[in-house]
């Protein structure tokens, strides 16, 4: 009996943990100003692949090599890792991933002081954008 009852609060309290992550992921509120900022790189051709570089370097090892979202660091994180082809995570505006990027939050680190310039940002956001679907 005793045993049943260990079974059962362990799979309530993973089934609590499980609800709250997936809350934290759907519930990032984006301030205002980062809402509606726009890109001034939007439209430029990255040939010196600077994008894909800095998404390899800082982003790869949680997001994974296509964006999916299952890099190797991702199945240590206690947080969902967001795949970036979804149809969910393309349609957010640019200023909306350029401050869930840089600016982070809990197991999404601060990025401001690592990726500092601001086309460099903006261009890591840009090769974000052809992680998409087909």
């Amino acid at each position: 009996m005793k045993n049943q009852i260990n079974v059962l609060l362990i799979l309530l309290l993973s089934a609590l943990s499980l609800a709250w992550i997936e809350y934290q992921a759907k519930e990032w509120k984006v301030p205002g100003k980062y809402i509606n900022l726009k890109n001034p790189y939007a439209n430029k051709v990255d040939t010196k692949f600077v994008g894909k570089t800095l998404y390899k370097i800082h982003c790869s090892s949680c997001h994974g090599k296509q964006g999916l979202g299952d890099g190797v660091k991702a199945k240590r994180l206690k947080s969902a890792v967001p795949d970036f082809s979804l149809q969910d995570f393309q349609k957010q505006k640019d200023g909306e991933l350029y401050f869930k990027s840089f600016i982070g939050r809990d197991e999404m680190p601060n990025f401001e002081k690592k990726i500092h310039k601001e086309e460099e940002r903006w261009l890591l956001i840009n090769y974000m954008r052809t992680l998409k679907k087909e």
